[in-house]
């Protein structure tokens, strides 16, 4: 049987291209690889990811639970918090798993997640 290696990158449909590679790049420090006017891709690490206009893109948050996690150090998690929110994120969720997570709204509505810990942890705190 054949099966996949990793996740490789995500697609994102956005508003206004510039505003999201300003979020993505100066609020969530990802690196910019390359923008065009019909994109652009952003790399954190080994994962990377493609914004892509769309004029289909509402002004209201998607309804279902799906989000991105993104990794951040335990040490740099409250810090990197302060600024989302001195960004002026939208909370769409509490935290209420195993380690520390801070669930926020980027421009478009996208639901993602900052979480300190990995698959290991998180299977550890179930174990309680």
């Amino acid at each position: 049987m054949q099966k996949v290696t990793g996740l490789n990158h995500i697609t994102l449909a956005v508003k206004d291209l510039d505003r999201s590679v300003t979020f993505y790049r100066d609020v969530l420090g990802l690196d910019l690889r390359k923008v065009w006017p019909g994109g652009a891709y952003l790399e954190a690490g080994s994962f990377w990811i493609c914004l892509s206009p769309d004029p289909a893109v509402r002004d209201i948050p998607h309804p279902d639970y799906t989000h991105i996690a993104f990794s951040v150090e335990e040490e740099a998690f409250a810090s990197f918090c302060e600024q989302l929110n001195e960004f002026g994120v939208e909370i769409w969720k509490e935290n209420k798993s195993e380690g520390a997570s801070f669930y926020f709204l980027d421009p478009d509505h996208h639901k993602m997640e900052l979480h300190v810990g990995d698959l290991q942890s998180r299977l550890a705190g179930m174990e309680d």
